[in-house]
């Protein structure tokens, strides 16, 4: 099987734009994504802003790659997704890469963050790490908007699942990623990614570093706490008030928007609204990213919003 034929007639994600982005043939160009099939990386190293099972104590090993099959309109990596900041990696360049966050750094697991554009060669990248005995967890972060084709070849490779539950409201989905689609096509790609790996295990094993499941995330959009009180409720009722659910306020504005709310923060009666509607539904496996108290600060350098021309882009 020749893994890397589907950037031929690129279905790897729910757009399913067709595009031939094989590098080299005369008809080849970019998908949406803004990829050709030229493997390309923003940042490689440890990363300790994930949740704490993730992150444990020598952090992630996350992979950031160049483009993006959703685009968020408010995308905090907005210089890799949209503007095409990376720079072209090989297999075996990555490889080495990797080996030496593994052996030197000691990461936990190794993180590839919106893998779904690239995933043939993230399939074969696995593919070596385990011949060479380097078998960590493998996480898949990713924006929730996943092909479910896609999904399903990843389960021999991942081991942990950090999927997004952005939308409920398709019009709003469709507003800020282009996707009226995305409600149902994510609950249908967390609801597979469950059923491949469970929720996930440090719940049940007590553990402090995660080996296998699925976590999930939701970001609360300024001026949208109706949207991210509708995706609770519909996580709630699918999954029950076991799933974990890691709760994130860091919403932060990157450019400018038509919608007036989406040029602020988040404010502290917006949180405490999904807060509060979180824990009436008894969701009992929480990661809560509490609001900065200085909104002062928050305009200033934030943790949450890397700068990926840096050599290390997380302050």
């Amino acid at each position: 099987m020749n893994l890397f034929k589907p950037y031929e007639n690129c279905r790897l994600c729910p757009r399913q734009c067709k595009i031939n982005r094989m590098d080299g043939s005369d008809k080849a160009r970019a998908g949406f994504c803004g990829e050709t099939d030229q493997l390309r990386v923003g940042y490689i190293g440890p990363h300790f802003g994930e949740e704490p099972p993730i992150s444990g104590t020598n952090g992630s090993g996350t992979v950031f790659l160049s483009g993006c099959s959703l685009k968020c309109s408010f995308c905090q990596n907005h210089q890799i997704s949209h503007q095409g900041l990376g720079a072209h990696a090989g297999l075996s360049e990555l490889l080495r890469k990797l080996e030496n966050l593994i052996t030197h750094n000691h990461v936990h697991n190794i993180n590839f963050v919106t893998p779904d554009h690239f995933s043939p060669h993230i399939f074969r990248l696995i593919s070596l790490l385990r011949q060479k005995g380097l078998d960590l967890p493998v996480v898949f972060n990713t924006s929730g908007y996943q092909s479910m084709e896609t999904l399903k070849h990843a389960e021999d490779y991942v081991d942990i699942y950090l999927p997004d539950f952005k939308y409920t409201d398709p019009h709003l989905a469709a507003d800020l990623s282009k996707c009226r689609d995305y409600p149902q096509v994510a609950m249908d790609a967390i609801t597979e990614m469950v059923r491949q790996k469970g929720f996930l295990d440090v719940f049940r094993t007590e553990g402090e570093i995660a080996k296998k499941g699925v976590l999930v995330r939701h970001l609360i959009i300024p001026g949208h706490a109706d949207n991210s009180l509708n995706a609770l409720t519909s996580l709630f009722l699918e999954f029950g008030r076991g799933l974990p659910l890691s709760l994130m306020s860091q919403y932060h504005p990157v450019r400018h928007h038509d919608d007036i709310d989406l040029n602020r923060f988040l404010s502290e009666k917006e949180f405490n609204n999904v807060y509060s509607h979180a824990l009436d539904l008894g969701f009992k496996n929480l990661f809560i990213q509490f609001p900065e108290k200085n909104p002062g600060r928050r305009l200033s350098a934030s943790p949450f919003l890397p700068d990926f021309r840096q050599t290390e882009p997380f302050r």
